[in-house]
C-alpha cells in the first residue's frame, strides 16, 4: 500500500523507544527511530512518531501527517509501494497498531 497509519494506544509509563521500519518496494529499508519520555500522552506519543517519521522520510515522497490525535498517517506520494512495520518497543503501555489503509 502506499498509505499507513500507526494507531497509538496508551500514554508512556516509562522512557524508551520505538523502532519502525520502511521499506519501499524495491528500494532499501529506512529506519525509524521515535524516543519517547515517561508521562507522554497518547497524543503526546503519537506527535513524538509524526515528528520522527518527518525526520527520518523524504518530505517531496512521503506525507506524514496527524490524525485524530492519537494516529498518524504515512503516504508515499509517488513511486513504488512501501510497508511499514513496528521492529521493537521498550514502552511499557503504549501499544502501536500499524495498517494499510
Amino acid at each position: 500500500s502506499n498509505k499507513w497509519r500507526i494507531e497509538v494506544k496508551e500514554g508512556a509509563n516509562n522512557d524508551g523507544v520505538a523502532r519502525f521500519e520502511v521499506t519501499p518496494k524495491g528500494e532499501a529499508m529506512i529506519p525509524v527511530t521515535v524516543t519517547i519520555k515517561e508521562g507522554r500522552s497518547e497524543n503526546g506519543v503519537a506527535a513524538d512518531v509524526k515528528n520522527a517519521f518527518k525526520a527520518a522520510l523524504d518530505a517531496k515522497k512521503y506525507k506524514v501527517e496527524g490524525d485524530d490525535g492519537e494516529d498518524v498517517l504515512v503516504k508515499r506520494k509517488s513511486g513504488p509501494d512501501i510497508s511499514i512495520k513496528l521492529v521493537e518497543s521498550t514502552l511499557r503501555g503504549t501499544h502501536f497498531d500499524v495498517e494499510r489503509e
